[in-house]
């Protein structure tokens, strides 16, 4: 393959690649938002459901934001009085979120109809070749 073409075809890759995730993430962004919550909300509550509490400096690294985004939004999710913070019994210097009750709650109730929707969001993929390309996509990540 000469030069020209295999950077044609890097070029076609990475518009398939950035239409396809714009798709799929608007799909995820409108489910969210109907819920009353932005995509970095969304994210952190999420981490925390999954994960359990966590300092923040690791949910910056989870849902990938910077840390000045992060205090922002833990911020505007403690007044929501859906997580709380507590410092490290180990080292106060670090600060751990956590779910309440109520964020727990909220998340238990919305995330089985997130998942729904992600799965509406790829089902132009069977699941075998959704598999594919998970292998594929990790392969350039």
């Amino acid at each position: 393959m000469s030069e020209t073409s295999q950077q044609d075809l890097s070029l076609e890759l990475f518009v398939v690649l950035s239409r396809a995730y714009n798709s799929v993430n608007a799909h995820a962004i409108r489910d969210i938002r109907c819920h009353g919550l932005n995509p970095t909300e969304f994210g952190i509550l999420e981490a925390l459901y999954h994960k359990g509490p966590l300092p923040l400096q690791q949910i910056g690294e989870k849902v990938l934001i910077s840390s000045g985004n992060i205090t922002y939004t833990v911020d505007k999710l403690e007044q929501k009085r859906l997580l709380v913070r507590r410092p490290a019994p180990h080292d106060r210097r670090v600060i751990f979120a956590e779910l309440t009750q109520k964020g727990h709650d909220l998340l238990a109730a919305l995330f089985p109809g997130h998942a729904e929707a992600l799965q509406a969001a790829v089902s132009g993929l069977s699941p075998e070749e959704q598999e594919q390309a998970i292998r594929l996509l990790k392969k350039l990540g």
